[in-house]
């Protein structure tokens, strides 16, 4: 045992202060140079520790879904990321348009049930582009696989030739509902958002509703309102410099707040 006061201290004040929330964040399929990667990009990490005040916990894709309960167990919360790759057409009944572009079924086959599980557990979800397209067809949702090529919609994808810093700028507005409890959270009707995205929602899956659109009517926010616990997806990408962005910071904060009455949750649950 250490004599040292100073040390002393240090540990107690670790042992008294509340548990940071542990969120599950899984990662996807890349390839370099012949080797097969599980990747997942700071962007996406730093503003769930730096404004969330969560510790991640990066899920690797690529071995099933043997050990998903065991990672359900520890976790107080399930962040979906964006990412290059869409989901697999076949798992909402589409053959698949856009043959060039690149799919990760092993991350479609692990997220899906995923999501599922955790909404059965009541689980804090957060979803970002992506990962508000595999709430929606994990919920029995469709996609619109061509965004562009839909009448009546605008393009949402970014410019290829641009600077990282002019892809993430500011694209569009996004009309927030009225009334909402995310037009309470954002204090606005409107927000301007950025837009990096070739799909969109099409037929909502079950429970879910549109909390806030783009001007040509295209899906970009949903929550799940019969749901006790929290669960919102926005399609465009509030992690790129999160903490410079007031709307950004406070989705954080809200993801991590609902986290965190899941971890004082649990507490009680032990103690009683």
């Amino acid at each position: 045992m250490s004599s040292n006061p100073a040390s002393s201290n240090v540990n107690k004040n670790q042992r008294t202060q509340p548990r940071k929330p542990v969120v599950l964040m899984s990662m996807g399929t890349s390839e370099r140079k012949g080797h097969a990667y599980q990747v997942m990009t700071h962007k996406y990490i730093t503003p769930l520790v730096e404004l969330a005040g969560c510790v991640p916990v990066l899920v690797p894709t690529c071995c099933g879904i043997d050990d998903l309960e065991q990672y359900l167990d520890m976790a107080d919360g399930v962040y979906l990321t964006g990412a290059g790759s869409n989901i697999d057409p076949a798992l909402y009944n589409q053959s698949n348009q856009t043959p060039g572009k690149a799919q990760d079924r092993d991350r479609d086959d692990f997220d899906l049930p995923l999501i599922r599980a955790a909404i059965a557990r009541g689980l804090p979800i957060f979803g970002i582009c992506r990962g508000m397209q595999e709430i929606n067809v994990a919920l029995g949702g469709d996609i619109y696989q061509k965004v562009y090529a839909e009448p009546g919609f605008n393009d949402h994808r970014e410019d290829p030739e641009a600077s990282v810093a002019e892809q993430y700028a500011p694209a569009h507005g996004v009309q927030v509902l009225a009334d909402s409890w995310l037009h309470r959270l954002l204090g606005e009707e409107r927000i301007e958002v950025n837009s990096l995205h070739g799909q969109g929602l099409k037929t909502l899956g079950q429970g879910l509703q549109g909390i806030a659109y783009a001007d040509d009517g295209l899906v970009e926010a949903i929550h799940a309102p019969q749901l006790a616990s929290f669960l919102l997806a926005v399609q465009w990408h509030p992690e790129w410099q999160a903490s410079g962005n007031p709307d950004s910071v406070k989705l954080f904060e809200a993801f991590g707040q609902a986290c965190r009455e899941r971890v004082a949750g649990k507490r009680l649950e032990n103690a009683a």
